[in-house]
């Protein structure tokens, strides 16, 4: 079972770009998208269709912003959008969807944006969507996975220091990664990979992502219990579309 993450910063702007090409050229068994920026209806994603997968959208409530997305080949059998607190669900950032023997958690974190204007609300989120998953957890176990906004270690961007203090590797943000690891989550990419230098973002300035100066913020969290069935995570660096590339994680099959 494959399964990729991808901030596509606008679907619209993005389907000719790299990302239809992408999942058309070898269609993932479930796609989460972040960053959608439109409603379903507002995409022709009839080639989607003919692909075979099931859609769920979460769109926000402010048009052109935020939004997720979960393409599958196989319909979940649940579906359910938002963590159901109010203040956090306005913005479309998350969709869970079960499948078999796991629960699926596609997220678009909040940015504490510059300044950090935003950094108190984003620790309550990342408090109230930590306790989320591990209530999902209890009952099975959960994968989550998309754009959480956040370096967690120093190796996870070309330049901590200088960055220290600012939106995506404040100390308060990678705290909140750090109480994800003590709930028993593990970052499937540092499972298998353990060296610096690989990213999932760039800035369009500076001919950043020509020179590779990036920051990982896109992950896809396990919780041990499954982590048995992981076979592989990936970072498609040179898959163009996005300001993000897709990240990957591939399972095994469930045991009968």
């Amino acid at each position: 079972m494959r399964l990729v993450s991808w901030n596509v910063n606008g679907i619209r702007a993005s389907m000719d770009k790299g990302f239809r090409d992408f999942v058309e050229s070898n269609p993932p068994d479930v796609l989460c998208l972040q960053e959608t920026k439109a409603e379903r209806s507002q995409v022709d994603l009839r080639w989607a269709d003919e692909l075979g997968y099931h859609q769920i959208w979460n769109g926000a409530e402010k048009k052109g912003y935020s939004g997720t997305s979960i393409w599958s080949t196989v319909k979940p059998s649940k579906a359910t959008l938002g963590m159901g607190i109010e203040q956090h669900d306005r913005e479309g950032r998350v969709i869970t969807a079960t499948f078999g023997d796991f629960h699926l958690v596609n997220v678009y974190t909040p940015n504490a944006q510059r300044g950090l204007k935003r950094l108190d609300y984003r620790q309550q989120w990342d408090a109230d969507f930590l306790a989320y998953v591990k209530k999902l957890n209890r009952r099975k176990p959960v994968i989550f996975c998309g754009d959480v906004n956040c370096a967690h270690q120093e190796i996870d961007l070309a330049n901590p220091k200088s960055n220290r203090k600012n939106a995506g590797f404040s100390d308060e943000e990678r705290a909140g990664l750090d109480l994800v690891v003590e709930a028993g989550f593990l970052d499937s990419f540092r499972q298998f990979e353990k060296g610096p230098g690989h990213y999932s973002w760039w800035t369009y300035r500076s001919d950043a992502r020509a020179r590779n100066i990036g920051w990982r913020l896109d992950y896809f969290w396990v919780a041990k219990k499954l982590w048995g069935r992981v076979q592989g995570a990936r970072i498609y660096s040179e898959i163009l579309g996005s300001d993000h590339c897709p990240v990957e994680l591939t399972l095994s099959s469930p045991k009968a």
